[in-house]
């Protein structure tokens, strides 16, 4: 299964969401908290090309973008396809 990470902030309930979503998929996930971390934060900003918004995930190297855009990954079966490939 592809490692996913996950930029962070606390009580995102957006995170909270995505991270749900991951840990129910076995999804090997490293959460990176940025939220008040500004080296973190402008790592994520440039890593998400331009994208400021908590959660930012990646899968791999793939960006897919924020906890909505996952939730549609997973609605179409796109998610549970990158996850394994």
């Amino acid at each position: 299964m592809q490692p996913v990470t996950i930029y962070t902030k606390p009580f995102c309930p957006y995170c909270a969401r995505a991270l749900n979503l991951l840990q129910k998929k076995g999804a090997p996930v490293t959460e990176i908290e940025a939220g008040f971390d500004p080296a973190l934060r402008k790592e994520m900003i440039a890593r998400a090309g331009g994208r400021s918004t908590y959660p930012q995930i990646f899968v791999g190297e793939r960006h897919i973008g924020g906890c909505d855009d996952m939730l549609a990954l997973d609605r179409e079966g796109e998610l549970d396809r990158l996850l394994n490939g």
